[in-house]
């Protein structure tokens, strides 16, 4: 098997470069696609492209008789949000091109679309299930539903052979970006192994829906090696996730790192509340019923979002 991974370097695709190099008994090559990439791999059946994929050449090399193309790379919500020109080009332009490339190379190409969960609107309903209607607000979400539409026409027609999943807010990204909205979400789950204070700006019962980044790179391959004759006609599905308050995620740290000596607070800030702490249940039967999977708890969640970290306490 072929397979190549556009946005390789990526938080979630990183990891599942590491699983699919470790687990993948039939990988024959693994192509990886990112804007910054080392110039060679360990790995003899590493192939890097560094640069962008809009670049033809490039989407040309990368793609050439593969089984199946990853797409991960995306101008991320706040980003989306500040630079709409931007947006288009990568979320938009870039990757129907490619979908259009892989329709006239090879239609049965599998091609794994990472949308989002931002295709929702809100209010969301009581519950959210799989015939919950799609009305995004942010440019980032109308966006990658446009592309959701795309590909399972294209598949539709036979062009392709094409999956649009949705994950959720993948944990837990050291570092994270302080100017995104979002960034807090990964914060805590440092602050709290470090020992240091941090101040939430929701309620302690405000519900999210969270994976961790090795649940999410699974599904990522799941969708890839996923028999054809086992997919319906729906083409595109939210993932499973746990729907947690941030209190119960929090009690979830402070277990998992009890000589902590971090403070968490809570100082609510209504837009960010409406974003992201606003959360109903989320049934994913499409998704649980081919085998996409989700963190069994928090604590789970909470594992193997540090794998092999160790408390450090300020």
């Amino acid at each position: 098997m072929k397979s190549v991974i556009i946005g390789a370097g990526g938080f979630v695709g990183s990891r599942l470069v590491e699983i699919m190099l470790a687990e993948t008994g039939s990988l024959r090559e693994l192509v990886l696609v990112d804007q910054a990439l080392p110039t060679a791999s360990p790995d003899p059946r590493v192939t890097l492209f560094s640069g962008d994929f809009s670049d033809p050449a490039l989407m040309e090399r990368a793609t050439e008789g593969a089984d199946s193309v990853i797409v991960l790379a995306a101008i991320l919500g706040g980003a989306a949000e500040g630079n709409y020109a931007l947006a288009r080009k990568v979320n938009v332009d870039a990757t129907l091109t490619l979908f259009e490339h892989l329709r006239d190379r090879n239609p049965k190409t599998r091609v794994v679309f990472a949308s989002t969960i931002a295709v929702y609107g809100k209010p969301m309903p009581d519950i959210v299930t799989d015939e919950t209607p799609t009305s995004p607000a942010m440019i980032y979400g109308a966006q990658k539903l446009m592309m959701e539409v795309a590909l399972s026409n294209f598949t539709t027609r036979g062009w392709l052979d094409g999956l649009s999943l949705r994950p959720a807010g993948v944990t837990a990204r050291d570092g994270a970006d302080s100017r995104l909205k979002s960034a807090f979400m990964s914060r805590v789950f440092y602050a709290v192994m470090r020992g240091e204070d941090i101040v939430l700006p929701v309620h302690p019962h405000s519900q999210t829906w969270l994976t961790s980044v090795d649940a999410a790179a699974r599904n990522f391959l799941h969708g890839a090696t996923l028999p054809r004759e086992k997919l319906g006609k729906t083409r595109a599905f939210t993932l499973p996730a746990l729907c947690l308050s941030f209190e119960e995620l929090v009690a979830a740290l402070y277990r998992r790192f009890p000589e902590s000596r971090s403070k968490v607070t809570y100082e609510p800030e209504a837009d960010l509340v409406a974003l992201f702490g606003s959360y109903p249940p989320l049934l994913t039967d499409a998704a649980d019923a081919l085998g996409f999977i989700r963190d069994s708890n928090a604590d789970d969640l909470v594992a193997k979002s540090f794998g092999g970290a160790e408390a450090v306490s300020g």
